[in-house]
C-alpha cells in the first residue's frame, strides 16, 4: 500500500507543502488576533479616549484671555 501512495505523492514535497500551508495559516490566524481588541497580548486592550466637552469654566477663560474690548474699541 505504501507503494501505491509514494507513487502519487512525492513525500518531500508533501511535507513542504504542508509546512508552508501551516506557516502561512500561522501567520495569518496570529495576524487576525493581534487586530483585535480583546485577543491583542502585546499592546493589550485600546482605551478609547472620550471627547472632552467644554467645561462651565473654559468659555470665561477664552473670553479673559482673548479680552473683547480692546477688539471692539
Amino acid at each position: 500500500m505504501w507503494k501505491i501512495w509514494y507513487s502519487i505523492f512525492d513525500p518531500r514535497r508533501a511535507l513542504i507543502a504542508q509546512a508552508i500551508f501551516l506557516g502561512a495559516l500561522m501567520f495569518t490566524i496570529h495576524l487576525i488576533l493581534l487586530s483585535t481588541d480583546r485577543y491583542n497580548w502585546l499592546d493589550g486592550p485600546r482605551t478609547v479616549k472620550k471627547a472632552e466637552g467644554v467645561t462651565s469654566s473654559q468659555p470665561a477663560k477664552i473670553a479673559a484671555h482673548l479680552d473683547l474690548s480692546k477688539m471692539i474699541g
